[in-house]
């Protein structure tokens, strides 16, 4: 037998096949294409592991799968690189998906979209058989993804409600409003940083890494993942309970400040350190991979040759069509100047004021154009807001976590309760977010300022309050040609002041004024 015979046959000697060499230079194309058509949502990715503490970690997701799937070269090696036509057809989809988060600037959807194409290439090039063999290397590529953060509100409420309770049960008594709380010793809240959101998706990163490593069986692995995901939770309502008590018993000496996180992140440390300690003990044996070779030339296939061109052919076209489609939907549409100006009158008797008389101003960032007028009636008194957004973009969109009623660190307003209501407009029932606002500082809670809201998204005449449906009307109407004009309306008025209750107030107010409202953000539409 010659020399190269006995190449072919030991591809793991150190000499590719060339099956293998066809293979991985139709790959490193493949995944040089998505990067370079890709580079913004890339770009966006690396930017937002650079300035949030919560995903630095993603920086190193890519070398720890590298390194996962160069353990397994012997056994990759060992197997004939098969491209997979059939494959195609999810690049499709996730390929179309792009252009839907793009169209309405959802980084979730874009990112997600980027780095599933990216695990795409390897079973439509290589196929489907050595993609299961590194399956979790390719899995673990989705921790780089910078998401997590939408779990923020129930995070923060579950904190303050164990909080609470911890309080209440240690004999301190709390007064409680939203995600503020009143003990004896002082006044405290849960705010971002208490939610444990950072604690929850570092512990479930390195415990998805850890049980892959030491685990063999999938149920150690399901189960450890699962602890990994409920410690944190637990973890954090514990140290917000115990970082209260320290307040207190120190008489706000310490665990306040600076301390506050340090002491957080020391007590998250050690009972992560810990699980691991304890996960370890029920670890498993690695079983080494048989590498098999077969006697003589490996098979590479009829098809193996001309298909790695076809694939790529096609892999390139369909990952290139989202960024044609739009481009064109982009020069279809039209840019200008919105002109949306509030009226003296609304329906009769319902006059504007000259003032805000409340201070309050829903925290919606770079808008199109704005109302923001108080009307009056009979002693009856509201304030509209109507924010209008188009041509929107990742700096400036209408359902953004930079938008809200109130942000968590606004000093002036924070919110007591939420919740949905349904009344009638023109005997057709219309649905709105309800909110009630009180004033900052919660040491005189019979002068503090309260407000009841109501808040509605309109998408090109479409009325909602969900802010995923929001963005699936808005990247429909993008589609079809008719652009993303949207906007959102608040009103909102005092409680406990007024002749009428607070929500009859509003409700009267948006069933005899709402087609004037919707009226003027239909002028607005046209009058670009």
């Amino acid at each position: 037998m010659n020399s190269a015979a006995c190449e072919e046959r030991t591809p793991t000697g150190g000499l590719l096949t060339p099956a293998w060499r066809q293979a991985s230079v139709a790959l490193a194309l493949l995944i040089g294409w998505i990067l370079f058509l890709y580079r913004d949502t890339g770009v966006a990715m690396v930017t937002i592991w650079s300035r949030s503490e919560t995903f630095t970690h993603a920086f190193l997701v890519a070398p720890i799968s590298l390194w996962l799937i160069w353990r397994q070269r012997n056994s990759l090696l060992a197997q004939v690189p098969r491209p997979n036509l059939w494959v195609l057809l999810f690049v499709f989809f996730v390929a179309f998906g792009w252009l839907l988060g793009d169209l309405v600037a959802v980084n979730a959807v874009t990112q997600l979209a980027l780095v599933a194409l990216l695990v795409l290439t390897v079973p439509a090039v290589l196929g489907m058989t050595i993609a299961r063999l590194i399956i979790f290397p390719l899995g673990f590529l989705f921790f780089a993804v910078p998401i997590g953060e939408f779990l923020l509100p129930q995070l923060m409420a579950w904190t303050a409600d164990f909080t609470v309770l911890a309080l209440r049960l240690s004999g301190i008594p709390v007064y409680r409003e939203g995600l503020q709380f009143v003990i004896p010793s002082g006044n405290w809240s849960v705010v971002e940083a208490c939610s444990g959101v950072r604690y929850l998706i570092a512990s479930l990163t390195v415990g998805t890494l850890f049980a892959y490593l030491n685990y063999q069986s999938i149920r150690r692995r399901v189960l450890f993942v699962i602890v990994s995901l409920l410690v944190p939770v637990l973890a954090n309502w514990l140290r917000a309970y115990l970082i209260v008590m320290l307040g207190h018993l120190s008489g706000n000496k310490l665990a306040t400040g600076v301390d506050h996180l340090v002491y957080g992140w020391l007590f998250f440390g050690i009972v992560i350190m810990l699980m691991f300690m304890i996960g370890a003990r029920w670890s498993e044996s690695e079983k080494l991979a048989e590498v098999k070779v077969r006697s003589g030339y490996i098979n590479t296939g009829p098809w193996s040759g001309p298909r790695f061109p076809v694939v790529s052919l096609v892999f390139t076209v369909l990952t290139g069509l989202p960024q044609i489609a739009l481009w064109a939907i982009e020069r279809s549409e039209v840019d200008g100047t919105v002109a949306l100006s509030a009226p003296q009158t609304l329906a009769p008797d319902w006059q504007a004021g000259t003032a805000n008389t409340s201070g309050f101003k829903p925290a919606f960032q770079a808008t199109s154009a704005e109302i923001n007028r108080v009307y009056s009636r009979q002693g009856r008194v509201v304030e509209l807001y109507v924010g209008y957004y188009y041509s929107q973009d990742y700096s400036r969109k209408l359902v953004s976590s930079n938008n809200a009623l109130v942000l968590s660190n606004d000093v002036h307003w924070a919110p007591v309760t939420q919740g949905t209501k349904t009344f009638l407009v023109a005997g057709k029932p219309v649905a709105v977010r309800t909110a009630e606002l009180r004033g900052s500082g919660m040491a005189d809670q019979t002068s503090a300022k309260r407000l009841v809201v109501w808040q509605i998204y309109w998408i090109n005449g479409i009325l909602t309050t969900n802010d995923y449906l929001a963005k699936v009307y808005s990247a429909i109407y993008r589609l079809v040609g008719r652009g993303d004009d949207s906007a959102v309306i608040v009103v909102s008025t005092p409680k406990g002041d007024q002749i009428a209750g607070a929500e009859t107030v509003l409700e009267s107010f948006l069933s005899i004024n709402f087609s004037a409202i919707d009226g003027l953000l239909h002028d607005a539409r046209k009058s670009k």
